[in-house]
């Protein structure tokens, strides 16, 4: 059968904050009750995510999550971006809740993708449906794939710390065209492991390289 919609439906600890949290991304509530049982439905366009409230939910302790195909995953990220400035003054990259950056997902095809992690703990996972464009491959580039599906699929952020660093202090490194991307992925890592002298290293390194205007805002944003 054709037009069929699945609708997922995740656990949180406060459905009042989830809502808050999911209008700063450009959602609108359709339903939201607290009897019998907490339940608020929100959706932005054609997307449609809802939450039931639990009592002693640990948000940390979530392994709920989805998986939303868009067409556009830089134009969705941008406006979900703006949305948590305008609520949080910055993207928060650490803690619950946070954003990744998009990125080509290795144990994706090299399709690009990013996740928000939500107050409940959620993982929505942010997926392009059109096919991956060719992509340059260097050693760097390739150790950066893996650190992607370590950090932003698993969650693992001190392991793809590690293996990203064993790569970037190679000699061969100063030469790879992935270096700034790389550098710039270090210190999003550092932000996420609240380790502020690594990420202050990474931004150095990285500021003193040719940029394209988007690694430039996001080396400026890293800094503020």
């Amino acid at each position: 059968m054709a037009n069929e919609i699945a609708v997922p439906l995740l656990p949180c600890a406060s459905i009042d904050e989830m809502a808050d949290f999911y209008q700063a991304l450009g959602f609108r509530t359709t339903h939201h009750q607290t009897r019998p049982n907490p339940y608020v439905a929100m959706q932005r366009e054609d997307l449609h995510l809802h939450f039931f409230g639990m009592p002693d939910y640990l948000p940390a302790d979530s392994y709920s999550t989805c998986l939303v195909l868009v067409p556009d995953i830089a134009a969705l990220h941008r406006e979900f971006a703006a949305g948590l400035r305008a609520r949080y003054g910055r993207v928060p990259l650490a803690g619950i809740p946070r954003m990744t950056r998009p990125r080509a997902r290795k144990n994706a095809g090299g399709t690009s993708g990013f996740s928000v992690v939500d107050p409940g703990g959620n993982w929505i996972r942010i997926t392009s449906n059109t096919p991956p464009p060719a992509t340059v491959t260097s050693p760097l580039a390739t150790t950066m794939a893996n650190a992607v599906v370590l950090a932003d699929s698993k969650g693992d952020h001190r392991q793809a710390a590690r293996i990203l660093d064993g790569a970037l202090g190679r000699p061969a490194a100063g030469d790879d065209p992935a270096l700034g991307e790389a550098l710039l992925y270090r210190a999003e890592l550092a932000v996420t492991l609240s380790d502020p002298d690594a990420a202050r290293l990474a931004l150095q390194r990285a500021a003193g390289l040719p940029l394209t205007p988007d690694q430039r805002a996001v080396l400026d944003e890293l800094s503020d």
